[in-house]
């Protein structure tokens, strides 16, 4: 379960004024969409990246989106969201793009050996380099 704060999130909201939200603060379709969002404000408080930063890529990362054919109805917004994230830790040096894939990997290989309703959970098995 992600734990989110809510102070900070409200903040988040405030700064990148895009995000889906609702009377109590930011909404998520599926726990990824939370994740994603939690690892951000993670990332912020760090002092990885400003707000206006974010909000720049994410913007670039919906901009390009829509000049590829995305409806832009909502449904694809975390998409964007994450692409917006690995762009910014990449640009920050924090990783590459093979580091990524490693984990795309390992992600792939993780959801096929679990069963179905059940949470996906890396495991060191899970890497193959």
């Amino acid at each position: 379960m992600t734990t989110i704060d809510p102070s900070a999130a409200k903040r988040a909201a405030q700064a990148v004024p895009s995000i889906p939200c609702d009377a109590e603060g930011p909404v998520f379709r599926e726990p990824w969409e939370a994740q994603a969002f939690a690892m951000t404000l993670a990332l912020h408080e760090r002092k990885l990246f400003t707000w206006p930063e974010w909000a720049a890529t994410l913007g670039d990362e919906i901009k390009k989106a829509q000049a590829a054919g995305d409806p832009d109805t909502g449904e694809t917004y975390y998409l964007h969201w994450l692409n917006a994230l690995e762009r910014i830790v990449k640009e920050k040096g924090v990783t590459d793009t093979k580091n990524l894939g490693r984990y795309y990997d390992a992600w792939d290989h993780a959801a096929d050996r679990t069963p179905h309703g059940q949470p996906i959970e890396l495991r060191p098995g899970d890497f193959h380099d």
